[in-house]
């Protein structure tokens, strides 16, 4: 059996899809028009914010954030180890140094319990990652953050719909950033981001910025840039919107069926997450990941070199014992709204027996 680790055709290939393509060329607007206002509000409903800006990804979604919360040279971001290079670049983007917190073994999220020790007298702002769809610690992070009068900015590219609570991660920190990446829970037919917040000042900052810097009527205030979500991203968006609690309660279930499956090697589950990725750890990776593409089984792994190895950030005294383990443990099994239970039930033989 062929069980493939994401397959967008099934995703993007649906009647709802095809219809908002339609309604766009048809609409002969393309840019900042119907589409774009209305996916805005409806993002914002959804999450629980007063506000939503479209923007054209999600590294631009976390940069132009940060400049709206004026944080630049001299200044000093807390991250995560364990995330994608995104977020980290972002902070260097505005000239800002990131300053690297591990993980908890369990989630594969920043601890807070060591965030504090990071913190120094330049220390502007937290960015929590809310990694493989599983909620960062959001309570004790701003805890923290009122304690030392410090902005939190979401990091909520690979959560769309998880939630602490009542609260849906992008709602708890001062803003929020999303990637609408294909692979996404929800994901656009090409590139497309946006922020969240129920901050008017950073929600206009940022609408200007994405946009040249116009705060209207031509009246260039600041330099921005060019990042704007487009109409036929944020129709498509709109449309798989409605299908998106679906999609997260299919990837709930394949998820208890795995942990359910695979207690021994598995993850500890946080309640609320959406499962993004369904990640294991395995002392012997290489040989696993051969075995299941034997079985037909695609795998991938999230992420293989911790980015403070990476040459662009390599720093020979930064030490993350947990985010370096990670590194050369995790393996993301196949899960999402693609596949069948039948595939799910092989994985899960597969895996025992192979594991």
């Amino acid at each position: 059996m062929r069980v493939p680790f994401l397959d967008l055709t099934q995703i993007n290939c649906t009647p709802k899809v095809a219809e908002a393509i339609a309604r766009v060329q048809a609409s002969g607007n393309y840019i900042l028009g119907e589409e774009v206002e209305v996916f805005e509000r409806e993002w914002a409903q959804y999450i629980g914010t007063r506000g939503c800006v479209g923007v054209g990804n999600g590294l631009d979604a976390l940069t132009l954030a940060l400049q709206a919360m004026d944080i630049g040279p001299g200044d000093e971001v807390i991250v995560p180890g364990h995330t994608f290079v995104a977020t980290w670049l972002a902070v260097t983007r505005v000239g800002a140094i990131p300053v690297p917190v591990d993980i908890r073994a369990s989630t594969f999220n920043i601890n807070p319990d060591l965030i504090e020790d990071a913190l120094s007298n330049r220390t502007a702002a937290i960015i929590p990652v809310h990694l493989y769809g599983q909620p960062a610690e959001m309570g004790q992070i701003m805890e923290i953050a009122e304690r030392h009068n410090l902005w939190v900015l979401e990091d909520a590219a690979q959560a769309h719909g998880a939630a602490i609570g009542t609260a849906r991660v992008g709602s708890i920190g001062h803003a929020a950033a999303w990637s609408f990446y294909p692979t996404k829970n929800l994901g656009a037919m090409g590139d497309g981001g946006a922020v969240t917040s129920s901050n008017p000042r950073l929600l206009a900052r940022i609408r200007t910025l994405r946009n040249y810097g116009d705060a209207g009527n031509h009246q260039y205030q600041v330099i921005g840039a060019n990042s704007r979500l487009d109409e036929m991203q944020a129709a498509i968006l709109r449309a798989k919107l409605t299908l998106l609690p679906w999609w997260n309660a299919t990837r709930r279930d394949y998820a208890e069926r795995y942990l359910r499956s695979l207690d021994l090697i598995s993850p500890i589950p946080v309640a609320g997450s959406v499962w993004h990725q369904f990640v294991i750890r395995s002392k012997s990776r290489t040989m696993l990941r051969q075995n299941l593409a034997e079985f037909g089984i695609e795998t991938m792994i999230h992420y293989p070199k911790p980015i403070h190895y990476q040459q662009a950030f390599r720093n020979p005294d930064v030490s993350l014992p947990e985010t370096e383990r990670a590194a050369m443990e995790v393996l993301s099994l196949p899960i999402g709204p693609h596949l069948t239970w039948e595939q799910i039930e092989y994985v899960c033989e597969v895996v025992r027996q192979e594991a």
